[in-house]
């Protein structure tokens, strides 16, 4: 399976922009490309070095896994980072991805209640820990189903490291193309990691209008 190092970020669209003012920049973020640097001199290609191109007080508010796309919002001003900074840690804004899983879901949605918490001899890996884990909560819908697969709505309702990843697996319908969690068929299964941030809300710093961004599927 790859890994970080074997590292050839995605370059059309350079970077795919939903959105841009004075105080935000909206983007969709490819499958394969870093969020911020990585601590690897190798891995300085990401988001936020290619925002800044144009931008350069561009500054990440969130993050997404690598293999992860979908929306992600950047701040212009450290008025606006800090505005929005502050929505992402109370909880203020609103998330939902997709995601196609092994298996077939019976059931039409549930919700995830497992504690998470790192994997110390597997890093970066994250496990389910009832003893040493951090609350976590996810809300599942499913959206279709196919022969061998789901394609599932995911909503966190908070936000810990690859906590999706890690409670679809926990329930048995582990994530396609997941190079952390799953067995060889079901990487094998996909081209790609098979989760997307499909829709973020939150509210404008400067308008103080709540907005929501939505970037297609693309899988």
């Amino acid at each position: 399976m790859p890994t970080l190092l074997d590292y050839f970020p995605p370059t059309d669209p350079y970077l795919n922009v939903l959105h841009v003012d004075d105080d935000i920049l909206v983007v969709d973020k490819q499958s394969g490309l870093l969020s911020v640097p990585g601590k690897d001199p190798s891995l300085w290609d990401c988001v936020e070095h290619r925002a800044r191109q144009t931008w350069p007080t561009a500054g990440m508010c969130h993050r997404l896994d690598k293999d992860t796309s979908g929306v992600l919002v950047l701040a212009l001003n450290k008025r606006a980072h800090g505005r929005i900074g502050s929505q992402f840690e109370h909880r203020q804004t609103t998330k939902s991805y997709v995601a196609r899983v092994a298996g077939v879901i019976a059931e039409d949605s549930g919700v995830i209640d497992l504690p998470l918490a790192t994997d110390w001899e597997n890093k970066p890996r994250q496990r389910v820990d009832f003893e040493n884990g951090r609350h976590a909560k996810t809300e599942w819908q499913v959206l279709e189903r196919e022969p061998n697969a789901t394609r599932v709505k995911l909503v966190p309702l908070t936000g810990r490291t690859h906590q999706l990843r890690v409670h679809m697996l926990a329930i048995g319908h582990v994530i396609l193309g997941d190079a952390f969690y799953a067995e060889e068929e079901d990487f094998k299964a996909a081209d790609r990691l098979q989760l997307h941030a499909a829709e973020l809300g939150f509210t404008h710093p400067t308008r103080e209008e709540f907005m929501t961004f939505v970037a297609p599927t693309p899988f």
